[in-house]
């Protein structure tokens, strides 16, 4: 996937979930964040970020920009910005990602957002006889090449691998895809600091034989694209 127009800035702070300030051309702007999560690890005041530009194509919108990707110091536990990696956070952005791939994928059928049980599952897909499902979870959380999700509990993530076991007992194919919104990814793993019962549940899905699937991806200030597959640490 593409953005339409991208510049850069430097970020400054973030008020709340939604909004942040960015000094874009020596100017202080607000900019609304595409990710609520917390991304304390990215959003580093004097970190270089990415954001597409909506001038000429506001319509409703309130704020110009949407803060889309950062550079992040290589080393968790020192912030040098001479060494960076190029993370895109743009909680969006998978779906769009996964939705492209799966179009090469040589499925008979795929129908985003499709509703089974009690939830809304991202993709719905049909080869032959087979049934598919298919929950998908942007991953930002990033050290020294170890990636892991949620970075905030997610009782609606652990609702969607419930789902997705249930899944499997009435005859769907089901898996869930990590995908890593950055390239410089060797392996995953379920973040049980941050949210337990995901993790537990991940492992119990897996051992019910829904497929964990993980790549990292392409990145760069105005694309992202699905790459390599990465190992999932379970």
């Amino acid at each position: 996937m593409k953005y339409n127009k991208i510049v850069s800035g430097i970020f400054l702070s973030r008020p709340n979930r939604f909004i942040a300030h960015v000094e874009i051309d020596g100017k202080e702007e607000t900019v609304h964040v595409k990710n609520t999560g917390r991304c304390k690890e990215l959003l580093v005041p004097g970190a270089k970020v990415y954001l597409e530009d909506f001038d000429g194509r506001m319509g409703t919108r309130k704020l110009r920009y949407s803060l889309v990707a950062v550079e992040k110091c290589c080393k968790s536990n020192k912030v040098d910005f001479s060494r960076t990696i190029l993370i895109n956070m743009d909680s969006q952005a998978p779906n769009k990602v996964v939705g492209e791939w799966l179009a090469t994928q040589d499925y008979d059928l795929v129908k985003p957002e499709y509703t089974f049980g009690n939830s809304r599952v991202d993709f719905y897909m049909e080869k032959g006889n087979e049934k598919f499902l298919l929950e998908v979870k942007g991953c930002t959380l990033e050290f020294d090449g170890h990636c892991f999700f949620p970075d905030a509990p997610t009782e609606r993530g652990v609702k969607h691998l419930e789902e997705l076991m249930k899944a499997k007992e009435s005859g769907y194919k089901a898996a869930v895809l990590i995908l890593i919104q950055v390239e410089e990814a060797t392996d995953f793993a379920p973040n049980d600091e941050t949210h337990k019962a995901f993790g537990d549940t991940l492992r119990l899905a897996a051992s019910k034989g829904v497929e964990i699937l993980c790549y990292n991806c392409r990145v760069t200030p105005d694309s992202l694209e699905l790459k390599d597959k990465v190992k999932v640490i379970l």
